[in-house]
């Protein structure tokens, strides 16, 4: 079974979207900010990595940089979820190493599903 961590501050999408998750046969742990979401890709070794952009403590882009700059952690794929759509945020995400950049007004649960399999066995 492979591992998410969701690393997102919206207590109701992570509680919804890791039910979704789980009903998919992923295992799934959450973090509520950025700097706990750091320490957990050490702790947790999960196979995929959803992180949101807008967190607090750490954003989401600082939390990217600090995961492909570890060793331990830079190859786990990373999917952004998030609301921002500027074009400079989708270009900085990728260039840091993330996997997919996806609005999360723009996708739906199939298609994110989808795109987390993709990831994980491209990985």
């Amino acid at each position: 079974m492979a591992k998410i961590l969701f690393i997102e501050d919206e207590l109701a999408l992570q509680k919804s979207l890791g039910e979704l998750l789980s009903s998919q046969k992923f295992e799934v742990v959450s973090a509520i900010d950025g700097e706990t979401g750091v320490k957990m890709s050490l702790e947790e070794n999960p196979d995929l990595i959803l992180l949101d952009l807008i967190l607090p403590k750490l954003h989401g882009l600082q939390v990217l940089e600090r995961i492909k700059s570890d060793p331990r952690t830079n190859k786990i794929p990373v999917i952004i979820l998030t609301n921002l759509e500027g074009a400079k945020d989708v270009e900085k995400a990728l260039e840091l190493g993330a996997t997919t950049y996806l609005v999360k007004a723009n996708y739906d649960l199939d298609e994110l599903v989808q795109r987390i399999n993709k990831a994980i066995i491209e990985g």
